[in-house]
């Protein structure tokens, strides 16, 4: 669309009066050269607004999408499973463009330096509130979260969450799901749920019954007065689902926590008393008893349970109109139709910290949908003007003295960091640990940059011969040459069970160990996924054939410098963040900073990256030299 002179300066000024943009003339005119993205005309009778996967990012971030995402089985060759140049042909868009940096790795440090950070609360406040009242106000709106709100950065950390659910109040948030929100205590989930003005809810999840019969259960229920604890006779801990108006429209909107929570995280530390599942079936109930009694307008299902799963989900359960979904931070510009015996079901995800808001406008009539328009907005940081309420609250926050405020468990004194007593978070997470020769980045099924600088730092620390370092997608990027700070490590480390450990393990067992977690990452059958990525190995390359069955997708393992792996001999292996245990050595962030520091200026020489059979063809995977 070209704009005249006039015009232009009347959708200049137009958004400025609503905040949309920010005061400097080079942002303006970057924006005034095209439509104004954020500005997304009314449609329909009911719009929703929809985030997920924040991970705790409440200031604007550098986020490198994945070059490898494999889709298998029946998601070969599907959205979300493209990259590169296969996910721009999908949605024809131009390499360079706007789009090919919110949404590819292509070209991401020209690009970041062309477009900027993405993200932050206080630009996600300015433009879901544009986007209220675009169609008159709050009243006419849904905004929902899909989980991962409350982990991920240090400040979330050290407050236990509470900074992301009141910074959550303040954004207008009214419904989310959760998953690494339970890897707080439960009393402490309870406590946040309750300070959350929104609805937390989760059909399922369950309370284990030995514990409704357990006084030690009753008294921590006790002590929160109950907060955030929907129905115990029933043993359900949150709401299955709740209603909510919109424009005068009844919409239920059904929540699905993660299902894999109790094999992914550590249950028996964190939340022993809770179980989590898929529970399609009484999914299915849940549906039909809600269109049999409530009568809604429309029924939504807010998903963890990862786009694959998703999609699944919604050729088998009827009667669900849209699942927002997330946990698999796939951003994926337009709904996917899945139709199944009842009619058809959109499948939604928007990607992860903060980088989109997705907008879904649905004409609702007779109880039926009769037509919706879809944006997923990128939310580039210098086209938006901040909300002054949010940065006012974030500056606040980050003022705050970690011994004054601190919430940490301080039973385990190691978790307690006496060197930073006297300084406000701001001052701990500015440091400077190094600058970087390489853009460090972890998203994708197999070694990032930064996953190599947690395994060598795991190594030095334990003087171990290998490093083990969960696959998990949430972590920031830092870009070539810039500084890495304390706040950017932390994006990749900050955790309730960040604890290191060393221990002896055979060739055999870490064989098994990459067989097992292959097996949940490439299990033709979503619902047997675990939706995460590859375990990072440091100091052993292998071989991995995706389409093989378990027990022989590994092969060819062998250290840096050549020599094969001895399956009886035993290794030093050092790891974090175990699941069964808590490890006794030292803390994630605590031994990569120290890492980090002697380095001065990091230059990765080696990556573990495996090599993989049978993929070249694969449209998830692109620029990726190790293929057999």
């Amino acid at each position: 669309m070209s704009l005249d002179r006039r015009s232009f300066l009347r959708a200049i000024g137009a958004a400025s009066a609503a905040g949309l943009v920010g005061y400097k003339a080079s942002d303006a005119l970057a924006l005034g050269q095209q439509e104004n993205m954020y500005e997304v005309p009314k449609f329909g009778n009911a719009r929703i607004l929809h985030i997920t996967d924040v991970h705790g990012q409440l200031l604007p971030v550098y986020f490198r999408e994945p070059n490898v995402n494999l889709g298998v089985g029946e998601m070969y060759g599907r959205l979300p499973h493209k990259v590169g140049e296969s996910f721009l042909k999908e949605m024809g868009w131009k390499r360079g463009s706007r789009e090919a940096y919110a949404y590819t790795y292509l070209d991401f440090e020209e690009l970041a330096a062309k477009y900027g950070r993405m993200g932050g609360y206080a630009h996600i406040k300015t433009v879901l509130d544009g986007l209220r009242e675009a169609v008159g106000g709050k009243q006419n709106t849904l905004t929902v979260d899909g989980g991962d709100l409350w982990q991920g950065s240090a400040t979330a950390l050290w407050t236990r969450g509470i900074d992301m659910v009141e910074a959550s109040n303040i954004l207008g948030l009214d419904v989310m799901v959760g998953h690494w929100e339970f890897t707080y205590k439960e009393a402490e989930v309870l406590n946040n749920v309750g300070f959350f003005k929104g609805d937390f809810i989760g059909q399922n999840v369950r309370i284990l019954e030995d514990a409704l019969f357990d006084d030690r259960y009753t008294k921590m229920v006790e002590q929160y007065d109950g907060r955030g604890l929907y129905d115990e006779d029933a043993g359900l801990p949150f709401a299955p689902y709740t209603m909510k108006t919109v424009n005068g429209l009844r919409i239920a909107v059904i929540g699905q926590a993660f299902p894999r929570t109790s094999n992914a995280n550590p249950q028996k530390y964190f939340f022993p008393d809770w179980s989590f599942n898929l529970r399609e079936d009484d999914l299915q109930e849940l549906v039909e008893k809600i269109r049999k009694e409530d009568k809604p307008d429309a029924v939504f299902l807010l998903s963890h349970n990862g786009m694959d799963v998703d999609l699944k989900m919604a050729s088998r359960v009827v009667g669900i109109d849209a699942i927002f979904g997330g946990h698999t931070h796939d951003g994926v510009p337009k709904p996917i139709p899945v139709k199944n015996k009842g009619g058809t079901t959109l499948v939604m995800n928007v990607g992860c910290s903060g980088k989109f808001i997705g907008v879904m406008d649905f004409d609702i009539k007779n109880g039926k949908i009769q037509d919706f328009r879809y944006h997923n907005l990128p939310i580039f940081t210098n086209l938006i003007k901040p909300d002054a309420e949010m940065t006012s609250y974030i500056n606040k926050m980050r003022s705050k003295k970690y011994d004054e405020h601190i919430v940490e468990s301080r039973a385990r004194d190691r978790y307690f960091n006496k060197a930073r007593v006297g300084k406000t978070y701001d001052e701990i997470l500015k440091e400077k640990l190094c600058t970087t020769d390489q853009t460090l980045y972890r998203r994708g099924n197999f070694m990032g940059t930064w996953d190599q600088v947690l395994c060598n730092a795991l190594r030095e620390e334990h003087d171990a011969d290998f490093s083990l370092s969960a696959g998990v997608r949430w972590g920031t990027s830092v870009l070539k040459g810039h500084d890495v700070t304390m706040e950017d490590l932390m994006t990749e480390t900050a955790m309730t069970y960040g604890e290191t450990y060393a221990s002896e393990m055979t060739g055999q067992q870490l064989k098994d160990v990459l067989e097992g977690i292959a097996e949940n990452l490439f299990q033709k059958d979503p619902y047997l996924q675990s939706g995460g990525d590859m375990v990072r190995v440091g100091g052993i390359d292998f071989t991995l054939d995706p389409a093989a069955t378990l027990g022989s997708r590994i092969t060819e393992m062998r250290d840096d410098e050549g020599t094969a792996l001895d399956m009886k001999k035993k290794y030093k292996v050092a790891g974090w963040a175990q699941v069964n245990d808590i490890g006794p050595g030292r803390l994630m962030w605590d031994v990569a900073a120290d890492y980090l520091r002697k380095n001065k200026n990091l230059k990765l020489t080696k990556l573990n990256t495996p090599k993989l059979k049978g993929v070249a063809d694969n449209p998830g995977i692109a620029d990726y030299s190790n293929m057999a």
